[in-house]
């Protein structure tokens, strides 16, 4: 999901590591991809196959078994998938796992345009080979549709996508793209993100935030009512999200090099060391 300084995202970093997506590992030998790429493809194939499989299985379970998981449930299974892959993949790929993000990303030029249209065809890809799984795991009398619709209206549901979105990029750009916050905890904040996102808007408009989430079940059950807010709600939310974090980012220092001490967990040790 996210990216670290120039680069694709470290730890969804959806990022303690600075991958820099613009170097020549993009680069075509032959008019075929670089094998170094197609990796970078194949983890975003993955990474976005278990975000959407672990999610919507809970929210398909849920369905199928009276409601055993609940909302609180489903939030915490969708927090702690992206977490955990975003720490599994996002040293390769960057950890979009989202098309929203990854057109936000290019749209900063944090991100190589040229990547958008094979990344974002990776991210459907992986969600619809995820929503395929479910389909025949839970194949029996009920058909249980793991995608999204609006609860109530579709301007309701478009603007809090937006909304939800808008947060989610906001909170990425801070802990995944500025060298001042602490990459160890990125993923972690990313996660926590998505798992409050889920909390409130899930009644509402299912709380996609990600094209490729919506996309994938649509297809896989052929089921596109208004799914154009879940196309149109996230990409613009995440691309304002990106682009407000830039305008506010004061400067590009370090903080180590404003402050003396590089995290505030040394800055805690160094004053609890003092006082012993």
């Amino acid at each position: 999901m996210p990216e670290i300084d120039g680069g694709a995202t470290v730890a969804d970093g959806h990022h303690v590591v600075t991958l820099n997506t613009e170097d020549q590992t993009h680069t075509t030998t032959c008019c075929l991809p670089s094998v170094p790429f197609v990796q970078k493809l194949i983890a975003e194939v993955l990474g976005t196959y278990f975000v959407i499989f672990a999610g919507c299985a809970a929210v398909v379970v849920n369905n199928d078994k009276d409601k055993v998981i609940g909302l609180p449930g489903i939030s915490i299974v969708w927090g702690l998938v992206v977490m955990v892959m975003v720490y599994s993949v996002g040293h390769i790929s960057g950890a979009h796992f989202n098309p929203a993000v990854t057109i936000a990303f290019a749209s900063c030029k944090r991100f190589p345009v040229k990547q958008v249209p094979a990344y974002v065809a990776a991210q459907v890809l992986g969600s619809s080979l995820a929503s395929g799984t479910l389909r025949l795991i839970f194949n029996g009398r009920e058909n249980h549709f793991a995608g999204t619709l609006p609860a109530g209206s579709d301007l309701q549901s478009l603007v809090l996508e937006f909304i939800i979105t808008f947060y989610l990029m906001f909170v990425i750009s801070g802990v995944a793209t500025d060298n001042r916050a602490i990459g160890e905890l990125a993923g972690l904040a990313v996660g926590a993100t998505v798992l409050l996102n889920v909390m409130f808007a899930g009644p509402i408009s299912g709380a996609s935030m990600n094209p490729a989430r919506s996309l994938g079940p649509a297809i896989v059950s052929r089921e596109y009512k208004s799914i154009w807010v879940y196309m149109l709600g996230p990409t613009a939310g995440a691309i304002s999200g990106a682009w407000i974090y830039n305008i506010i980012r004061f400067t590009d220092k370090p903080l180590r090099e404003i402050t003396k001490s590089a995290s505030f967990l040394r800055y805690a040790s160094s004053r609890n060391g003092t006082k012993r």
